[in-house]
């Protein structure tokens, strides 16, 4: 589950995925997005296409879901990068005695992390870094987390307005990324 939440009123989305089938509800505009691919509908609300468990492991400060080491450089200024599955780079530096994900890249992409709380980022930057795909700089703030707790079925339950009009993936990629219409 993953809530786009607003300063006042009703968050300005909320999925839910489970299985390969995601639900994008959009409480502002009571609109509903019904069994998408969730990497497609992360992809036209962000600009990026994450899977769940590759948004997971982002928000969780890991990377990647594949974190097996694959090898490893040291760099100057005690930097560290670890090669992961699939692409992926982490980058790593010691803090307070303990090594800690600062920064990473997965192919075309680079991830920043900062305001760690308990060793987890609470703060992460996304930019595409392939001048082929679409120009992304993303950042989010996380609030709210909860790590490690049992998911119950009613984390992924969404409370539907009846007046909800359905939304197709290709309306919500025409009006860009978070609801705002291109040019």
């Amino acid at each position: 589950r993953l809530e786009g939440v607003a300063p006042f009123g009703p968050p300005a989305f909320v999925l839910v995925a489970r299985d390969g089938d995601a639900t994008l509800l959009l409480p502002r505009d009571r609109r509903i997005l019904r069994h998408a691919a969730p990497d497609a509908v992360v992809e036209a609300l962000a600009g990026v296409s994450l899977g769940p468990d590759a948004l997971r492991a982002l928000v969780a400060g890991c990377v990647a879901p594949d974190e097996a080491a694959r090898a490893g450089r040291a760099y100057p200024g005690g930097w560290v990068a670890v090669d992961l599955g699939g692409g992926a780079t982490a980058l790593l530096k010691q803090r307070d005695g303990r090594w800690r994900i600062e920064a990473g890249r997965l192919p075309g992409l680079a991830v920043e992390y900062r305001d760690f709380q308990g060793g987890t980022p609470r703060w992460l930057r996304l930019r595409s870094d392939d001048v082929r795909g679409p120009l992304v700089d993303l950042t989010l703030v996380l609030s709210q987390v909860d790590i490690n707790v049992p998911a119950p079925d009613a984390w992924f339950a969404l409370d539907v307005p009846p007046d909800a009009a359905p939304l197709t993936l290709a309306e919500l990629r025409e009006a860009g990324p978070l609801g705002e219409k291109r040019d």
